[in-house]
């Protein structure tokens, strides 16, 4: 039975639970103390060991099923060559994306059928191309398969992503349009035997320094994997990227970001970092970074790109101070926040409606389309005064929202 525990967690892994060797030994001890043949008890026990967020259940409930519903399963999995299982679904209904990840973990995909005429196998490979891949630029983080993924990240690795700039105090020589340059205007005198043949010059673009700082906290972390992704890739480009990781405290992950493979670089992340999948601390973090590390970073016109769902659970912080003091701080806030994804969402809990109001763009971050938007947004001129379009849609409904809980009595 220890042995079959063991497979199951491995299947619960490879499924996409954040779960590690501890969970193993927790499932065996638990599963000691209960009756084994108590199928609702043994249940409720490897659950308690195994699910660390409420999105886990419905991938743990399939993998239980699936996993558990044989004895005689138990005795072909010894060394994990795991058996072709089909799960029975109506052939009206669409399957759900989040169960494609249990399918993948006990290696489901079935075999091609060598009977197959040629004709039928070319009319499957061309369904598999452009509709597949637009399909998946849509597709939100949390609901991709384990090979959808992997070929995020692979498409995050390949992006074209070009820094903010901002106006240099240096210039350069320009062809016919600029300022006129008396200096480079003398010069050409000298060489044209005093003839005045005027200079002109433009002034120098600079990249802006980036600022991430990112909630690794339970509900954020398939987010925040993803976005990691992106910051390496900044990274590995021309610029200057500060990454900053918290959950319960902050931490600094710039050295460890800078490694040239993206999966060494997240190996060394997750090695430094002691609070993943934990809490969320936001004022006591932005307090920390505010406190130790903004004006070290925080130079020459730095774009901040704070990464949470702003469910602050600290409730002995200030956070309206803190969010203040950082934008005050940076040339441009951007807030990217995953529950945009949700078509009815509103900003009615009280640390997105601390924060809101102190950014310059809030924009949400999801899927593979929200990047691409946010390297587009990153690319345009940050003139002074700039914010985003959709922001003041925004402070009217926060308005709205405020409105209607003053008068029913405070913030629910």
């Amino acid at each position: 039975m220890d042995q079959n525990i063991a497979h199951f967690v491995r299947v619960l892994r490879r499924a996409g639970l954040r779960i590690g060797p501890a969970a193993t030994l927790d499932c065996i001890e638990a599963s000691r103390t209960i009756d084994i043949g108590n199928r609702v008890e043994f249940y409720h026990a490897l659950a308690s060991c195994c699910m660390k967020n409420p999105e886990d259940r419905l991938v743990f409930d399939q993998a239980f099923q699936m996993f558990w519903r044989n004895p005689r399963l138990m005795e072909k999995m010894r060394d994990l060559l795991l058996p072709s299982l089909t799960r029975e679904v109506d052939g009206d209904g669409e399957e759900d994306p989040n169960l494609r990840r249990v399918d993948e973990a006990f290696g489901s995909a079935a075999e091609p059928d060598p009977q197959q005429d040629e004709r039928e196998s070319i009319e499957i490979d061309m369904s598999m191309t452009s509709s597949a891949t637009e399909l998946l630029q849509t597709t939100d983080f949390q609901m991709m398969s384990t090979a959808e993924i992997a070929e995020a990240e692979r498409a995050i690795d390949a992006m074209r992503l070009a820094f903010p700039t901002r106006p240099s105090r240096r210039f350069s020589p320009a062809s016919s349009h600029g300022r006129l340059s008396f200096r480079r205007t003398l010069r050409r005198m000298a060489r044209q035997a005093g003839m005045p043949l005027p200079a002109h010059e433009k002034r120098q673009q600079r990249a802006r320094p980036i600022v991430v700082i990112c909630d690794i906290s339970g509900s954020m972390e398939r987010y925040s994997r993803m976005l990691l992704r992106f910051a390496h890739a900044l990274t590995q480009r021309r610029g200057t990227v500060h990454s900053f990781l918290f959950g319960t405290r902050l931490t600094n992950v710039t050295r460890q970001m800078k490694d040239r493979d993206p999966d060494a670089a997240l190996r060394a992340v997750s090695a430094s970092v002691e609070d993943w999948s934990g809490g969320t601390r936001i004022s006591s973090a932005l307090q920390s970074f505010n406190r130790n590390w903004s004006r070290r970073v925080l130079g020459q016109g730095a774009v901040v790109l704070l990464i949470t769902d702003g469910l602050d659970r600290d409730e002995g912080g200030d956070l309206g101070f803190e969010i203040d003091r950082l934008h005050r701080s940076c040339a441009r806030l951007v807030w990217l926040n995953p529950l945009l994804r949700f078509d009815g969402f509103e900003p009615r809990s009280g640390g997105v409606q601390t924060i809101l109001p102190h950014v310059d763009a809030f924009l949400p971050v999801h899927s593979l389309e929200s990047i691409r938007q946010l390297s587009d947004l990153l690319q345009r001129d940050m003139a002074p005064g700039w914010r985003s379009q959709t922001l003041a849609s925004w402070h009217h409904r926060l308005h709205d929202i405020q409105a209607e809980q003053t008068a029913g009595g405070g913030i629910g």
